[in-house]
C-alpha cells in the first residue's frame, strides 16, 4: 500500500508518535488515543489581558512672548526725533 493511500501524516501532541490518519475524519493517535483536534496548537491564542493605560504626561505650555508694544513705542519716538532734527534736501551734483 503506497503512503499516499494512508492519508495525512501526523505527530501526536501528547506522546510524540508519528502516524497516518488513514483518511478518517478524526485523527486519533493509535498509541495513546489522543484526538489531534484537541491539540493546544489548534486552539486560538488567548486574548492578552489589558490593564489600565499609563497616564500620558502633558507637554509644558510655552512661555508667552514678551510684549512688543513697549519696544515699538521707543522706536517710533526715535524716528520722530530724527525727522525733526534734520531736514533733507536733494543736493545738486556738479
Amino acid at each position: 500500500m503506497p503512503a499516499k493511500d494512508l492519508g495525512n501524516k501526523h505527530v501526536c501532541f501528547k506522546c510524540g508518535s508519528k502516524f497516518y490518519d488513514l483518511r478518517k475524519p478524526e485523527a486519533v493517535c493509535p498509541k495513546c488515543g489522543a484526538d489531534q483536534k484537541d491539540s493546544p496548537a489548534n486552539r486560538p491564542a488567548p486574548e492578552p489581558r489589558r490593564g489600565r493605560l499609563a497616564a500620558v504626561p502633558k507637554p509644558p505650555e510655552p512661555a508667552p512672548p514678551p510684549e512688543p508694544e513697549a519696544e515699538e513705542a521707543e522706536e517710533s519716538e526715535d524716528l520722530e526725533s530724527f525727522d525733526d532734527d534734520e531736514e533733507t534736501t536733494p543736493d545738486d551734483e556738479d
